[in-house]
């Protein structure tokens, strides 16, 4: 638009009522977002290669939706900082950021779809898509005193079409008393500084295998792993050569001296606090709600945009 035409349309927007207004602002925030998105992605050092041939050689070629787009001088194949990405194909690029603000105040699929004006579903696609990666954001090693628990939820496989089981109520009760093969078992083990690491094991009672497995390799060698009294863990360490200490959890004890797992137990009831918002979700979902748990517990993640460069892979470490 030339300049004095957009004086003129400037002056005159003192004019509008206020249902005018609010639409006019209602067709801006598409268009801003989407330059909020772009400086965001264009400061962000990604180091870009060719989805292709991998070459990293290439120049500017004209812009994908609002996004600086590329060709590669080995192969000719053109690419963008979002091909290759769970991101890549996402439609509405202006509402992602407006979208992330709610995924960090943790809105439901249909509140944040209404708000935006996107259907349910696009709604759901993006949440997970956008923790695809981000949900890796982990710290590399627990050292110092590292506490480990586990703890269960009731298996879910909401929106499947074909079930391995008769089919409950939704916020039903497993058929048998105890920990079973009914439950998805969340081994959770964190440090004094605070760092935490997750993994969901499967189902039933945690082993020694599958410590050996998920915890040994996030665990320093000169750690102190505390525990609670179950069996698995002292014939892990023992195996494993870590040192462990236990608290004797059914005779009554909880601490002794710098010996508890109160920090780990806490971050449990944070995590079923705040996945009861959200009326269940499916088992095979539960490593994305404890990866965005993590981002938001002490606000690691407190803007849209350093959400959007984790769902890059683009952590801070």
């Amino acid at each position: 638009m030339q300049g004095i035409k957009f004086k003129r349309w400037i002056d005159g927007v003192r004019l509008l009522s206020e249902g005018q207004r609010r639409q006019l602002l209602e067709r801006l925030r598409p268009a801003l977002g989407l330059d909020r998105l772009r400086a965001t992605i264009e400061a962000t050092p990604i180091r870009l290669a060719c989805p292709g041939c991998k070459g990293e050689r290439h120049h500017r070629h004209g812009r994908d939706r609002g996004l600086q787009r590329y060709r590669c001088r080995n192969c000719g194949k053109t690419f963008s900082a979002l091909t290759g990405t769970p991101l890549a194909r996402l439609r509405h690029r202006g509402l992602w950021l407006d979208y992330l603000e709610r995924m960090l105040d943790a809105q439901s699929v249909r509140a944040t779809a209404a708000t935006l004006g996107v259907h349910r579903n696009t709604s759901f696609r993006w949440r997970h898509r956008f923790l695809a990666w981000a949900r890796h954001d982990r710290p590399g090693l627990l050292s110092g005193i590292a506490e480990a628990d586990e703890m269960f939820l009731l298996e879910s496989q909401k929106g499947s079409r074909t079930l391995d089981r008769p089919a409950r109520k939704r916020g039903g009760v497993a058929r048998h008393r105890g920990i079973n093969r009914e439950h998805d078992c969340i081994l959770v083990a964190r440090d004094r500084s605070g760092a935490t690491v997750d993994f969901v094991t499967g189902r039933g009672a945690v082993t020694a295998a599958q410590l050996r497995n998920y915890l040994l390799p996030v665990l320093e060698r000169d750690v102190l792993l505390v525990s609670d009294g179950h069996p698995a863990y002292r014939t892990f360490a023992r195996e494993a050569g870590i040192s462990h200490a236990f608290v004797n959890l059914r005779a009554g004890e909880r601490v002794r001296g710098a010996v508890h797992v109160q920090n780990v137990n806490g971050y449990h009831r944070r995590f079923r606090q705040w996945l009861a918002r959200f009326h269940g979700v499916a088992s095979r979902y539960l490593p994305h709600y404890l990866g965005w748990r993590w981002a938001l517990d002490g606000r690691r993640i407190d803007s849209p945009e350093r959400f959007l460069r984790a769902a890059l892979g683009i952590f801070n470490r």
